[in-house]
Order: structure tokens, then sequence, then C-alpha cells
């Protein structure tokens, strides 16, 4: 098939390789406009512009593609048959939506009506869902809202984060594309409309996100700090100064007093955002329910490093508080 590619980040990028390698002719790659980034602020390439470039394949960016009469026109003249979206960023225009053949296809990283809108695949952890998963679909006008196409299930390791699922469905993805392409040519499709009854959206992810409520239970935490390995991350304040929390295990107070009973007495005491032991080569925190046992850590201005390396360099003690 002729091809219209429309994505951003490095998500979409083995979708983009998919389409290439199973013979399609990319005729145009279309991606956000390039952004300044870091402290330099030095204008960078979205992922799937890089690629796109490695294989010389034109690159449109446009800021807005709903208002963009003379992108629409480039788009028109290319006469794709179909235009394949991968986390491009921008919602498309009927006009656009109704160009190619067989119309815009979305690889969508969630098992729609669940997790409609933006970070699928974070929310998927931090929720403790079981199974998490890939959909194409059909696009229309409205956010996440088209009819299924084909779907793929994929089930959460138990110590699953945002992004090692990230990596996982970005390549089930790539692979369920294909598929749908060859079965959108042979006519086999079958398009299922969405059961609204079922939808749910998930809200974008900031910074902010990640501050550790010690409030809640445990498990919550936890699971919030694996959804935000590696972006934005879970972190709390220790000594007024940032402390960001990699990995984690949750222990009720019973498995800590078990496996560690020469710390029972202080288990037994620990308070929410208090530090409840700490142990030669690691540390707990006391929390809503139950207790995390901090594994992998990152101070201020320090690299990530176990909570071992982590104690050895820093003086922690029973009873200190963590939190701004």
């Amino acid at each position: 098939m002729k091809i219209v590619f429309m994505g951003t980040p490095d998500f979409a990028v083995p979708t983009l390789e998919a389409l290439i390698r199973g013979g399609h002719q990319v005729a145009a790659v279309v991606t956000q406009p390039d952004k300044p980034k870091g402290r330099g602020k030095a204008v960078l390439m979205t992922p799937v512009k890089e690629k796109a470039m490695e294989y010389g394949i034109p690159v449109y960016q446009p800021a807005r593609v709903k208002q963009d009469d003379e992108f629409f026109q480039v788009l028109k003249a290319l006469s794709p048959d179909a235009v394949v979206v991968t986390a491009f960023g921008q919602i498309l225009p009927q006009r656009i939506l109704e160009l190619p053949r067989y119309g815009c296809i979305n690889v969508h990283a969630s098992l729609l009506p669940k997790y409609r809108g933006a970070a699928p695949i974070q929310w998927a952890v931090i929720d403790g869902c079981e199974y998490s998963g890939v959909t194409t679909m059909q696009m229309n006008e409205g956010l996440d809202t088209g009819d299924i196409l084909l779907t793929e299930k994929v089930k959460l390791d138990p110590k699953e984060t945002g992004g090692s699922l990230f990596d996982r469905l970005s390549d089930v993805g790539a692979q369920l594309l294909v598929k749908t392409l060859e079965e959108a040519k042979a006519g086999t499709l079958k398009p299922q409309k969405q059961n609204e009854e079922e939808a749910s959206y998930v809200k974008m992810i900031k910074k902010s996100f990640g501050e550790l409520d010690f409030s809640k239970e445990a498990d919550a935490l936890e699971r919030l700090i694996r959804g935000l390995n590696p972006w934005p991350s879970a972190f709390t304040h220790l000594n007024g100064k940032m402390l960001k929390i990699w990995d984690a295990d949750v222990y009720t107070k019973e498995q800590a007093e078990a496996e560690f009973p020469e710390y029972s007495t202080d288990f037994k005491g620990a308070e929410p955002g208090q530090i409840a032991a700490v142990l030669p080569h690691t540390f707990f925190i006391g929390c809503g329910k139950d207790l995390l046992k901090v594994n992998e850590v990152q101070a201020e201005g320090k690299k990530r490093m176990t909570s071992d390396a982590f104690l050895r360099g820093s003086h922690l003690e029973k009873g200190m508080e963590l939190g701004k």
C-alpha cells in the first residue's frame, strides 16, 4: 500500500520501520514540529523524523493539521491508500479522515474502550491492571472513539514499569498494524463499535504527579513508582532535597517482622512518611497501610543507585520525615 505515516515519539518508530520492512510505500512522514529541549534549549528532531530521514522519506511538520490548507493539498496530491497514525499528538479533521481509500488507522496502546486519551501505558501500571494491550482503530473525529479493528492483549509482569511496557507495546503495535493493513487489503476486517458504557479516559502525566503521598497505601505507591519509571519518576524529599525512588517492594508489618525480626519494634511503630527502619542494605518507609522497602534511589544531583550504595554515603535514621 501507499502509506502516509503520522507519528512523533519513540513509541511510533517500530511501526514506521515495520511498514517499511513490510514492503509498503511510505510516501511521507508527518510529525510534530521540532522543539527546544534540555538546558541548552537545542532544537531537536522528533524520533520519528530522525528515522524517516534515515530512509530518505519526505517529512512534513504542520503545527495544526486541522487548519493547514497547504498541508491538506500536499496530502491530497500524495493520494495515499491509508494514513497510519501512531502517537502523533494531533486530532485529524474529517477531510483528512475521509481522504484515503482505507481511511486513517490508529495504533493505540490500550484495549479500547478502556484508557482513551493520553498516557494509557503508564496508567495501566499505576492502576495495577493485569492486562494491557494494543488496539488498531478506524479513526473518526473523536478522541479514540473510532471502530475497533484488531486487538492484542499483553499480560503485565509483576515488576512491570511504564518504560518496559512502553517497549513491549511498541513492538506489539507495529506487528498488529501490519496485520491490520493486510486484512484491510484482503477485505476481511470486521470493525466493531466501541461500547461507550465501558469507556474510560486517562489524563496526561505531569512531573508533579510523581510526588509520593505516604498517607496512601504502600501498594498504590509501589505501582506509582513503577508506572512513572522512567518518566517523570516518583519522588519525595529528604532534608529539603529531592529523593527519587526508582524501585521498592511492599511489605505488611507482619511480613517485615518475620523476615527481619530484630527490627520488629520499629515496624510496629511506623508512621506514614517516616523512616520506619534502617537496615544494613536497605530501609523501610511507613505508609497509610503497610510499608515500602526501598531498593533503588537517586539523591538530588546524583546518579541512580541501590539503597545499599545510598546508605553507605548518607546518614539515615529511624523516625526521619520524608516530604517537603
